[in-house]
């Protein structure tokens, strides 16, 4: 599997990087593969969540490593539901965490968009080619414009609620790309409609036109991806302004509801079985 470009990406007028080593990408899949070991389960789907797959990673950023797995048929046959979820012990450099298929389902029936990220994610460590097309068509299909927006939007607004206030001294450069990019992405769906990008860069470019705030955020991210995850500044005013304004026009849009369909429904079941047999033939 090819390295992730560490370049900016010169196309886009908007920075973006997604630095992951030969080293890291052998070192998460080794830890992938003793999981699978340890846990007789499958990893379908693994990729990059936070920052590195957002784009705008700082040298010492961790690896945020999210996954999806299938269990061996007894754990689905059980009268008590097992734990759905694998997490490896935080080290300072690795943060590792999956969900069970099932439980992905679910989540993605109740429209929860952290799946559809994953599966959209740049940094890709595993992709089992005859079942993730099929889940990721599943999930855009899934996608709620209503609790995608308020999902956004609320995590825009906690984010300056308690790190981005107006009278604050002294930020921290990634909580500002905490509140961007939710607020972008509530911007996509209430302009463009649809399931927003993961690249925090993508957005920026397609919605953002003001040269001005363009060369700031620019200014900002060549900084954020130079500075500890630590690293604080006072306040860039146009990037302050910007977020109050834009979190203003957000809480005003009320997106339109969009029913699950009983057969998508019924499609995901189809999958859950179908993968869940596939699996345990093997």
């Amino acid at each position: 599997m090819q390295t992730v470009e560490r370049e900016f990406k010169l196309k886009e007028s908007v920075l973006s990087a997604h630095p992951v080593s030969d080293a890291m990408r052998s070192a998460v899949q080794a830890q992938l593969e003793a999981l699978e070991q340890k846990h007789d389960v499958t990893v379908l789907f693994a990729c990059e969540s936070g920052s590195r797959g957002w784009g705008f990673a700082s040298p010492d950023s961790d690896y945020d490593v999210r996954f999806v797995y299938v269990h061996r048929l007894p754990w689905y046959l059980r009268t008590r539901s097992g734990r759905d979820v694998i997490e490896l012990p935080v080290s300072a450099e690795l943060d590792v965490s999956g969900w069970e298929l099932r439980k992905a389902l679910q989540l993605m029936q109740a429209s929860n968009p952290v799946l559809l990220e994953w599966l959209r994610s740049p940094v890709v460590y595993c992709s089992v080619a005859a079942w993730v097309p099929r889940l990721r068509e599943l999930a855009l299909q899934s996608f709620s414009p209503v609790r995608g927006y308020h999902h956004y939007l609320s995590m825009a607004r906690k984010t300056m609620k308690n790190h981005l206030r107006a009278d604050s001294e002294v930020v921290k450069y990634k909580k500002y790309f905490y509140a961007l990019r939710p607020l972008l992405a509530a911007r996509w769906i209430r302009e463009l409609g649809g399931v927003p990008p993961m690249r925090f860069a993508e957005l920026a470019t397609a919605l953002l036109h003001d040269a001005d705030l363009l060369a700031e955020l620019n200014a900002l991210l060549a900084v954020k991806m130079r500075a500890g995850e630590a690293a604080t500044s006072a306040p860039w005013p146009r990037i302050q302004a910007f977020l109050q304004a834009e979190l203003a026009l957000a809480e005003q849009y009320a997106p339109q509801a969009k029913p699950l369909s009983a057969e998508l429904v019924q499609a995901t079941d189809a999958f859950l079985l179908d993968a869940v047999a596939h699996f345990n033939t093997q």
